[in-house]
């Protein structure tokens, strides 16, 4: 592993949205920059996180309508995190103990990039099959 530090493999190009943007312009959001989070952040502070899972799981499937919900209502608002100068080890144990894919990477109260379960796999073992998905490109 030649990587030691969350600033070395995050992304730093992150999709915010406030509590209050529509769940249908979230997935649109989604759709069009090929994500499968946003972070949801009200003057500039981390509140939540918005998976595509979430938009499936919280509202679709409960029969609501997307155009009808916000972000803010259904957002995981429990958010594990990881400065930007943790260990990739850390990391690995942090979404462990919370059981989460994606980790929003915070210096103080800014977010500043976003690392993912395929991120560390493939900072951690480039052969690994998870790091070989993660690199593949999106499927459309």
């Amino acid at each position: 592993m030649a990587t030691n530090s969350i600033s070395d493999i995050m992304t730093t190009q992150v999709h915010t949205v406030s509590p209050d943007t529509s769940l249908q312009e979230v997935a649109r959001i989604m759709r069009d920059s090929d994500l499968g989070d946003v972070l949801v952040t009200e003057e500039g502070h981390l509140v939540g996180i918005l998976t595509d899972r979430d938009l499936v799981v919280r509202c679709v499937a409960e029969d609501g309508n997307p155009a009808g919900h916000t972000a803010g209502e259904i957002c995981s608002s429990e958010v594990a995190t990881v400065p930007p100068q943790s260990d990739i080890r850390d990391a690995v144990n942090t979404m462990r103990e919370g059981a989460v894919r994606r980790l929003p990477v915070v210096d103080g109260d800014r977010v500043v990039g976003v690392v993912t379960m395929g991120d560390l796999a493939q900072a951690i073992d480039r052969n690994s099959a998870l790091a070989d998905v993660s690199a593949a490109a999106p499927n459309r």
